[in-house]
This record gives structure tokens, sequence and C-alpha cells, in this order.
């Protein structure tokens, strides 16, 4: 039987586990402050986050040979070295400067015009450490920024989606179709996949994210966000593990992100996931757990069982069906079991992402 180790216990790491049962792959998330266990020469070890705190547990797994993607993991945790390796491929991605010092504030409004994105080169997901800068805000700025964040020019896209697909030691690379999202404060409120997707656009985020993948020699699940500025991807940011656009999966596919993460990691066979119908995935944020959100016979709730913080996510709620109207409906129905705000504008972009083009 294959054990997997995964550093990290949050949900992304519980995921993992609960995909790895039916297969007989033993999987063990480890919180940052566990004891560090021992483990045998022949483990394998992946991580649900990039970044990790110094501690016992990650002193002992950042050095063990089992450690996959060891080079890659810290890369492309620090925003800077992320868009220099973009930037060496030749890949698309916004214009950006390391923020070194506050004098570099006239030049950069010079340039990329009135909003600035500033973005902590560490850490920041959903929401946090990232900011939209206007010339009268830019020196109310923290001071221990300078040095550690970039900064891009706010980009007027007309569209925001993903793409999650893995790769396997031997090279082989496989693809799910590409999903729509959309974030509001930064975070990812829902994202809608199709299985026939506009076909330019898939093909050339294929090109993408497979380039990196061989270039770093990737192995496993990594998802790539995309702005669609002008017909055209424009890579945002790169995640190298599951990821929560890629949540639908467990409903929509014939092969979750998640079991096929731990496929590629086992050196196991690794087919094209078939993906017959459109899903949709709703976060929830901040909402305190109901029942009720079950009444609809498409809803398939994933609970967290974390602590209700405003902003939090705690759980998920996927919908798949071949009939996008049936879809739509489900959709619909969760409007009066969740908050006032923002959800009806989040149900409803996710309605209309499912309307014939």
């Amino acid at each position: 039987m294959k054990s997997v180790w995964v550093l990290g216990n949050g949900q992304l790491g519980q995921l993992l586990r609960q995909a790895g049962e039916p297969m007989g792959i033993r999987v063990y998330p480890l919180g940052f402050e566990e004891l560090p266990p021992p483990l045998p020469e022949s483990a394998l070890i992946t991580s649900e986050i990039e970044q990790w705190p110094n501690t016992p547990l990650t002193e002992q797994l950042a050095t063990h040979p089992g450690l996959i993607n060891r080079a890659v993991l810290p890369l492309l945790a620090d925003r800077l070295t992320q868009k220099q390796l973009l930037e060496t491929l030749g890949l698309p991605t916004a214009p950006w400067a390391l923020l070194s010092s506050p004098e570099q504030w006239p030049a950069l409004f010079a340039k990329w015009g009135d909003t600035i994105v500033v973005k902590c080169r560490r850490g920041g997901y959903d929401g946090h450490g990232q900011w939209r800068v206007t010339a009268d805000q830019s020196l109310q700025l923290p001071s221990e920024l300078y040095g550690e964040a970039i900064v891009e020019p706010w980009i007027p896209f007309s569209g925001e989606c993903s793409l999650v697909g893995a790769r396997q030691r031997q090279g082989r690379v496989v693809f799910y179709p590409l999903t729509q999202n959309l974030h509001q404060a930064g975070i990812l409120r829902a994202s809608v996949a199709r299985p026939q997707p506009e076909p330019r656009l898939q093909a050339a985020a294929e090109q993408l994210l497979q380039c990196l993948m061989h270039h770093l020699e990737y192995l496993g699940v990594m998802a790539m966000e995309c702005f669609i500025v002008d017909g055209a991807l424009m890579i945002n940011e790169l995640a190298p593990r599951v990821h929560n656009s890629g949540h639908w999966t467990q409903a929509g596919a014939s092969i979750s992100q998640f079991a096929l993460h731990l496929r590629a990691l086992c050196d196991w066979p690794l087919p094209t996931p078939v993906v017959n119908q459109s899903s949709v995935m709703i976060n929830l944020i901040g909402s305190p757990f109901n029942v009720d959100w079950l009444s609809h016979p498409l809803a398939q709730l994933h609970w967290y069982g974390k602590t209700v913080r405003p902003g939090r996510k705690v759980g998920h709620l996927n919908f798949s069906h071949a009939d996008r109207s049936r879809l739509q409906q489900a959709v619909g129905s969760l409007e009066p079991l969740l908050p006032t705000e923002p959800y009806p504008s989040s149900l409803q972009w996710a309605q209309e992402q499912l309307v014939d083009a």
C-alpha cells in the first residue's frame, strides 16, 4: 500500500486524504507544529501550501529525500522569483517591479497610470497581503513592505480563468478544461467549468502550463491563474499544488484533482480526466453551517470543520449536471440560504456563465 505525507493539515490536506482512501493510498496530513514522525527513506512527501513556518517538522521534511518538488516550492512561493521565472521563459504576465523604496512611486505612476497593485512577495492569499494603491495612498503603506513586495499595474481584464493540470515523472501531462473564476475582494467566490471551453484559449493555456511544468520537472497537480486581456491569456499566479479553482473536479470529472495529484506522485496511470458536463463550485466564506444547503439533489457539500470567521473559507459546494438549465436552477436555490452580501452577485455570475454564447 502506498503512503503519502502532506505538509499541512488544512482542507487541501484533508481532501487529499479522502481521495486516497478508495485507491488504497494512505495519506497523512501533518500540522506544522507536530513532532516530526519517523519516516522511511521511501516516503513520498507533498505539500498543501508553498510557504512554511520554520518548525522542527518542516526542518526535517525539507531535507528528506522523499520531498517532491523540493526546488519548485520555494521558487513559486516567492512572487519575485515566480515573476522572474515567467520572464525567463518568455511567458505572458503583467509588467512588474520589485518595490524597494518610496522614491519609486512617482516613476511607477507615471509609467503605469493611476492605480497600482502591491503584492507581498510571500503569502497573502484570499485577499490578504495585496493592495490596490493610488498616488495619494502610496506613502501610507507599511515601511516593512519595501523590499518584500512587488508592484504591477492594474490590469483591465475581461475575465479570470485557471487551468489545472498534472505531470508525472516520465513527462506525461494531462489537463482539465479551463475554469472561469470570480474573485471578490481578492477571494475566489465561484468557479464554473464547461466540458468544451473556447478551443483557442484552452490550447494556449495548455501550452503555457506544459512549458512551465516541463521546465521545472514538476510532479503532480499545478494550477495556473490567468487574466483574459484582449482575448489573450496573461498569467497572474502559479500554485504548485491542488487548488481551490479545481474543487469542481470532485463532482464534474472522472478523476478529481486530488486523486490525479496522488496518481502522479505515485507514478500510477495518468489518463486525461473525462469531463462530460458543466460544473459549478461555490465557496462558503464566513458562513455558518446550514444543512439546508443539501436540499437540492445536485448539491455536494464539503465542510472543512473550521471555526467560522468573516472572510474565512469554511467549505464549498459542488454542482454538476449535463443540463445547464438544471445547473442554473440548482445554483439559484442557494440565494435564500446564504448571506445577502456578496452572494447574490456571485450566484448570478455563475448562472450567467452557463448561458450559451
